[in-house]
């Protein structure tokens, strides 16, 4: 008698502390201090609505060389910025000069005069993207390098994201007992209705 009693209280113990460690995660993970992406845009107050975003931002809260990455990306962009636009502004007001230069000429009637300086306008034109040719094509390279920079970073956070939502995942394990419970639920409410006259 005293052993049924014993292994019933223990089957009682252990089932109960199943129960209970259902509900705790394994371990604290990032994922646990974000919110859902659907909650994000339903409030719309937090995040960008994107959960790689999100993780990411949590796992830099903490991360000091993550930290010090983000700032070179940050830095690097507002410089490459800087240091295009300044070429950008000179070439602009070149090219904008042939382009006014070229409708001038559409307008004088003399047609001599008007093919002189229309071969004049051309030639200055030419020599210069000639003279300038060497900096738009490192322009050219500065804009893919840039590309290729937001997309590796991109890559960077989706890889470093994947292992936060994973061990979410292993924390949080989906078990059926609860929706199976609620099924037959569902049956036995079912059945009585059914028998109902």
């Amino acid at each position: 008698m005293k052993k049924i009693i014993i292994t019933s209280a223990l089957s009682l113990l252990i089932i109960s502390c199943e129960q209970k460690s259902r509900n705790i995660p394994l371990e604290n993970n990032v994922v646990d201090h974000v919110e859902s992406s659907s909650s994000i845009s339903l409030k719309g107050s937090r995040g960008q609505g994107n959960m790689v975003f999100d993780i990411y931002s949590e796992l830099l809260k903490n991360d000091k060389s993550l930290q010090n990455l983000e700032q070179k990306i940050e830095n690097v962009n507002k410089e490459t910025n800087s240091v295009i636009s300044e070429y950008q502004k000179i070439l602009n007001k070149s090219e904008n000069y042939y382009d006014d230069a070229k409708q001038l000429t559409k307008s004088i009637t003399d047609s001599m005069v008007k093919k002189e300086i229309e071969r004049d306008v051309k030639f200055s034109s030419e020599r210069y993207n000639l003279k300038t040719k060497k900096i738009k094509d490192l322009i050219v390279q500065i804009n893919k390098n840039t590309n290729i920079i937001q997309d590796q970073h991109t890559i960077f956070k989706i890889k470093k994201t994947i292992p936060e939502i994973e061990k979410y995942q292993n924390a949080h394990p989906l078990k059926t007992d609860n929706l199976e419970n609620f099924i037959n639920k569902q049956n036995q409410l079912l059945n009585e209705l059914k028998n109902l006259k």
